[in-house]
């Protein structure tokens, strides 16, 4: 930014039902009240709508098909998030230790949940650290030091013995490791397809599920009343037809269960919501899922029965307080996106942003 103060006029997002018509950043900080440094030669304007940074809740950086990339590659990840106004990152897993992404001033602030931790033999090779249950609680309590709060666990996958997906644990360890986790202070999240897996984590005490697309009447119901946030990350979950194919000819039972995952994918994500479930925008980006794709997430949730005002909400104020980040308030590092038009009444606005400022500079 080549001006000392950044003014932006138009109609300031702070929240769902708080909105000013000014803001203006100095040093890299919000103000709500015109600075006396203001002099006109030193101003750079910028006129339209405002929304805090975007969050994509579970996003892989640092990681592709197969397993870790080099750090070039994953600096070039975090900028495609970054241009497409993601300026907030929970990192739901990966393989790279990418603490040095938090050490540059260009990239997305990046919360991470170190390595996934799964099941021997029951995830995708390169992924992650592979163990038994009995060893389950070492690793969880390894992850949450190396972390930013979160731990991420591997709760189901194909039990190719089966044919079909099953969970990874007994419920015995789940317990232990949840406890483990909140004892360093770490939240436990968890990869959950189907159905059976989410009664154990519910039972163990789990903070959140990504996916949950076997969520049915009586686990939403839980859910509700004990608060476990889903990311549902639904431009992932249409992916499953061609899983599907792929798997149809050796795992036929495996195919046909992640088809129907599929096809209720909208119904489990709207009784999610309309029993009071929280959630929030997640891409699943990284993994076989290019980045950049937060707008369609959020797309995607309206088409689950979400009003375009609580999809927002999932990727900024809300999502934001969830994970225990500033938004547009007083005094707070300069993170938010510019659209020419109001997101809240067309959310594919929000694919298109005007201008994107990044502690203060604006970026693009």
């Amino acid at each position: 930014m080549s001006a000392s103060v950044l003014q932006v006029r138009g109609r300031i997002l702070r929240g769902p039902d708080d909105v000013v018509d000014e803001l203006w950043v100095v040093d890299g900080r919000l103000t709500f009240e015109r600075p006396a440094q203001a002099a006109a030669s030193d101003v750079e304007t910028v006129d339209g709508w405002v929304l805090p940074g975007l969050v994509d809740a579970h996003c892989h950086v640092g990681l592709d098909s197969r397993g870790a990339v080099e750090p070039e590659r994953a600096v070039e990840q975090a900028l495609t998030d970054r241009d497409a106004g993601t300026l907030l990152i929970r990192d739901a897993g990966s393989p790279l230790d990418t603490r040095f992404v938090q050490e540059r001033e260009d990239l997305p602030q990046l919360i991470r949940a170190g390595r996934h931790i799964a099941r021997t033999r029951r995830y995708i090779p390169n992924f992650a650290i592979e163990t038994e249950p009995e060893h389950v609680v070492t690793y969880v309590r390894q992850q949450a030091a190396l972390s930013d709060g979160w731990v991420k666990l591997v709760g189901d996958w194909i039990d190719r013995e089966v044919g079909d997906l099953a969970p990874c644990w007994p419920r015995s360890a789940l317990e232990l490791a949840v406890e483990a986790a909140h004892e360093e202070g770490a939240r436990v999240t968890a990869h959950c397809f189907a159905e059976e897996s989410l009664v154990d984590f519910a039972a163990a005490g789990v903070d959140c599920i990504e996916h949950a697309t076997g969520l049915v009447p009586e686990t939403v119901e839980t859910f509700a009343r004990q608060g476990i946030a889903i990311v549902p990350t639904l431009v992932n979950i249409a992916t499953f037809g061609d899983i599907a194919a792929a798997a149809e000819k050796k795992y036929p039972g495996y195919a046909a269960h992640m088809r129907d995952l599929h096809e209720r994918r909208y119904d489990t994500i709207g009784a999610a919501h309309e029993a009071g479930v929280p959630i929030y925008v997640g891409t699943d980006a990284g993994g076989s899922l290019p980045h950049g794709l937060v707008a369609q997430e959020i797309a995607e949730l309206t088409k689950a029965g979400m009003t375009s005002l609580e999809a927002i909400s999932a990727a900024t104020w809300g999502a934001r307080e969830w994970l225990g980040r500033e938004g547009l308030t007083e005094g707070a590092q300069a993170d938010f996106v510019v659209y020419r038009d109001d997101p809240r009444e067309d959310v594919r606005t929000i694919a298109d942003p005007h201008r994107i400022v990044l502690r203060g500079a604006v970026v693009r």
